[in-house]
């Protein structure tokens, strides 16, 4: 009887790295030494550019956000089909976040004449969400597909606010508020008992330094780990164990045209120890800008983008060998990995 009432096993999951190239334009799947395995052609709309890629927890759908002429437009790309979809077609869009079983995303759209979220499941039709338009950051509970944080500003000088939501925003309470900065990309740990987040000035200043804070869950013992660049939208990264955070630093804090001009950042990833603060570098670059670093699911690896001497490539760390190595020859960029 026990037997029969069981949950079937969950078929094993299977871990893929992927990059965009950039010209001819196409999704690579690359092998542990960095050979291409499989190669899925993309078309780019007239007037778009390739901005990022986001994996879901699981899954074989990536979303894939162009920057086009009129906004923002999401892509799903089915990595095992070769299938795209669009899942707004009548306005702009904007990714937020995937629910954790990879079945819906989260997006932002119509942001110039009627801003608001909606719950756009791979099959089905999309669902609006009853949460602040002002919202720019929404980030989902792991291991539940309703439970949400979401960060918003009220305007330019009134600081922000995080709240918790349940029932697809339809149950709010306020988690930490802050009058002076933008309380930016929170991010679970894994265990879902803490939240990290980068706190960016509230200031008319485009690129700044900014600070990466952790807090418990309920928004209890905030503290600051570590200064972290701003402004770029680079989120930082929990490893798979919890322990540690990745991030990006910027190398040139002194600088004014950084402050004002985004290609002028010059950076690096660092890592820091969440339990004691301990801080180490992990990239040593000189004069690169060093974008978001994503974590192998294993926790033996991260992916970066780096853009030196006016060209864009994508590395791999491996953090146990100290190894580290331009991932293809060619302009590549988003690195991602799907556990499928």
């Amino acid at each position: 009887m026990l037997t029969g009432c069981s949950a079937p096993p969950q078929a094993p999951s299977t871990m893929a790295f992927y990059v965009f190239r950039l010209d001819p334009p196409a999704l690579l799947q690359l092998s542990p030494d960095q050979q291409v395995l499989h190669e899925l052609p993309v078309a780019i709309p007239s007037g778009c550019a390739v901005e990022s890629l986001f994996a879901p927890p699981r899954g074989a759908t990536l979303d894939i956000e162009f920057n086009c002429s009129f906004g923002q437009a999401v892509v799903w790309l089915d990595t095992d089909t070769g299938e795209v979809r669009q899942p707004v077609t009548d306005s702009d869009s904007h990714f937020m976040a995937w629910t954790p079983d990879g079945q819906a995303a989260y997006l932002k759209v119509d942001t110039v004449n009627r801003p608001h979220i909606i719950r756009a499941p791979i099959r089905g039709t999309p669902e609006n969400v009853p949460i602040t338009e002002l919202s720019y950051d929404l980030s989902l509970e792991p291991g539940r597909s309703t439970d949400f944080l979401f960060s918003f500003s009220r305007g330019m000088g009134l600081g922000s606010e995080m709240w918790f939501a349940r029932s697809d925003g339809r149950l709010v309470k306020q988690v930490i508020a802050d009058a002076h900065n933008y309380l930016s990309f929170a991010r679970w740990s894994p265990d879902r008992s803490r939240i990290a987040f980068i706190r960016i000035p509230d200031s008319a200043t485009p690129f700044t330094v900014g600070e990466l804070w952790v807090m418990q869950a309920d928004g209890s013992n905030p503290r600051r780990l570590a200064e972290a660049d701003a402004g770029h939208g680079f989120a930082e990264a929990w490893s798979p164990d919890g322990n540690r955070i990745a991030f990006v630093v910027r190398e040139n804090p002194n600088d004014a045209q950084a402050n004002q001009e985004a290609d002028a950042l010059q950076s690096n990833i660092a890592i820091v120890n969440v339990s004691d603060g301990s801080q180490s570098g992990l990239t040593h670059f000189q004069n690169a800008r060093v974008e978001a670093p994503v974590w192998s699911p294993d926790g033996n690896s991260l992916a970066f983008a780096v853009v030196l001497n006016d060209k864009m490539n994508e590395h791999v760390e491996h953090l146990h060998s100290g190894d580290g190595l331009p991932v293809v020859s060619m302009p590549v960029c988003c690195p991602v990995w799907m556990q499928k």
